[in-house]
């Protein structure tokens, strides 16, 4: 999986919408703190009674991304999946085997990647750091 949306960098401006469809999507996105597929999100929405199509629920998860309301990873078979995303700069650790994600913070990820791109002569970047594991729950472990 690969982040697209915790980069570092302001997210665009663009204007989320305020349809009932949109806000459904969004509402159903933060029923939960794992990454979902749109069809997972898109078959939630509609077993709630919502009428609602695949592509409109794939262009709310896009405007959620773009806004920063959203984070989209992609799995390793290249599945893009959705969370609702925290307020601040952050990065994940996810499991492998059921999805769970927590947000995690790194200032040492954020100093080594500030000091490699000076070495280098390099400004404005930015990264994304994904962590992935089993967590204690799939290893049968009390956490």
């Amino acid at each position: 999986m690969t982040a697209e949306s915790d980069s570092g960098v302001a997210p665009k401006r663009t204007r989320e919408r305020t349809t009932r469809q949109f806000q459904a999507v969004k509402d159903e996105l933060a029923k939960g703190p794992d990454f979902r597929s749109a069809q997972d999100i898109h078959a939630a929405v509609r077993a709630s009674g919502a009428s609602i199509g695949l592509a409109t629920v794939y262009r709310a998860l896009q405007t959620l991304v773009e806004t920063g309301s959203a984070d989209m990873l992609r799995t390793d078979a290249g599945e893009a999946v959705y969370r609702e995303c925290g307020s601040t700069h952050h990065h994940h650790l996810v499991c492998r085997s059921c999805g769970k994600a927590v947000e995690v913070r790194g200032p040492a990820v954020e100093t080594w990647a500030d000091d490699i791109a000076a070495q280098h002569g390099y400004a404005d970047v930015s990264h994304t750091l994904e962590l992935f594991g089993i967590c204690s729950t799939c290893r049968g472990e009390d956490s």
